[in-house]
């Protein structure tokens, strides 16, 4: 693998923890879930609620008439 052939842009982030996951395309499969799975759950967890007061959802524009 040359050096300009990973950073090519062809097959992207996705492709590249593919390649770096152990085991046949079931395995892969399975931790690509499991992944997926972790980082929602950080996401909701973690990360939303931390950022829920900096978001302004709660200024609104619309008047009540």
């Amino acid at each position: 693998m040359s050096a300009a052939s990973w950073c090519d842009g062809r097959d992207g982030m996705y492709g590249w923890i593919w390649r770096h996951l152990p085991g046949n395309a079931w395995v892969r499969a399975v931790l690509s879930l499991v992944l997926v799975v972790a980082v929602v759950y950080v996401l909701f967890q973690y990360v939303f609620p931390w950022a829920e007061p900096l978001l302004p959802f709660n200024d609104v524009t619309v008047d009540n008439q």
